[in-house]
């Protein structure tokens, strides 16, 4: 539970700086951030959990091993296989949390952090924006920049917008703009006023130039979810029965964390090996660089999968044999993580 707090703790803090910022300058509700952190943590919890009892095993049989309790238990008989049955039971356990996490929760919580982002896009007041800043909209597809902006007034001096949508991009100046919603529609609608607007295209050499006098505009696209966000936040019913490359990646990405973490869990076990004289968190660094080293090659791999780069067999179930083979390896040989020496 230490651990699993601090670890949240620390994610918690790298996400807020990242979410405060446009907070700060009023791209983002206080209470949307909050929201946002609460959301993201339980997301990384699919990661977390298995992390947090990885490190556990290996700081809790470390100490075993430098009181020499270890010892102990081998020569009163107590086999390695003995020693391993708790840590196994503990191991299926939390890859059952896992497991949930993965297949439900995590999928939920993606819907909930993109709708929440989508309607505080949605909801963009001028009211918060400040001049001389760049504010973006709809992911950064919509740049939005005034020189002076009048919160009372709720009008802006000197605009420029740059809109990418559909291959084309459109610049716009402005001399002054005003922000409504319309009766139909919750969304809200930048007013333009005295301006131009030059249209380009990414296939056509050829591009538009118009001047107008008053230009209504969205602030918000009606294209819907990326597919990116899509595929996270899809349930698992539609990935079981999905063929394209990118929800396969992710169904695998799923279907991998239970059993990442039973392996992980049992890995601790002979990693942790260590000598009397060797402090409890001796083999803690050893057991981050295969942590990062596994999770780095599960992250590539799932992108392989999803670019058609690597076929759905192996996928990216070849990193848990990989990982199930280093197991067997050190419990084969548990004197590899450990080496003594000749005096």
């Amino acid at each position: 539970m230490t651990i699993c707090t601090a670890l949240m703790g620390i994610f918690g803090c790298f996400i807020a700086a990242r979410y405060l910022e446009d907070s700060v300058q009023g791209q983002l509700p206080g209470s949307t951030v909050i929201l946002l952190i609460l959301l993201r943590i339980a997301i990384a919890l699919e990661v977390l959990l298995p992390t947090t009892l990885f490190l556990s095993v290996m700081i809790a049989f470390g100490r075993l091993y430098r009181d020499s309790e270890m010892t102990g238990m081998f020569a009163c008989g107590i086999s390695m296989a003995r020693v391993l049955r708790p840590v196994a039971v503990m191991a299926i356990t939390a890859g059952l949390m896992v497991a949930c996490f993965s297949l439900y929760i995590r999928p939920w919580a993606w819907n909930q952090f993109y709708g929440l982002k989508a309607r505080a896009e949605a909801n963009f007041d001028m009211t918060r924006m400040k001049g001389g800043n760049f504010y973006e909209v709809e992911g950064g597809n919509t740049v939005i920049f005034a020189e002076n902006v009048d919160n009372l007034t709720n009008r802006a001096q000197r605009v420029f917008i740059q809109i990418i949508r559909h291959g084309k991009m459109k610049i716009i100046y402005a001399k002054a703009a005003s922000q409504y919603s319309q009766d139909t529609a919750a969304d809200p609608v930048l007013e333009l006023q005295d301006g131009r607007l030059y249209e380009f295209s990414e296939t056509e050499k050829t591009g538009e130039i118009l001047q107008f006098e008053t230009l209504a505009m969205p602030l918000v696209s009606k294209d819907g979810m990326p597919l990116e966000q899509k595929i996270k936040a899809a349930p698992f019913e539609q990935l079981m029965h999905s063929e394209t490359p990118e929800e396969i990646a992710e169904l695998q990405w799923r279907l991998t964390a239970p059993f990442s973490t039973i392996l992980l869990a049992l890995l601790g076990v002979p990693l942790s090996r260590s000598s009397p004289r060797q402090g409890k968190y001796a083999k803690v660094p050893l057991g981050i660089l295969v942590f990062a080293v596994y999770y780095n090659l599960s992250a590539i791999s799932k992108k392989w999968v999803g670019q058609g780069i690597l076929g759905s067999i192996p996928g990216i179930w070849w990193t848990q044999v990989l990982l199930g083979g280093l197991l067997l390896v050190l419990l084969w040989k548990p004197s590899l993580p450990f080496r003594r020496r000749n005096r």
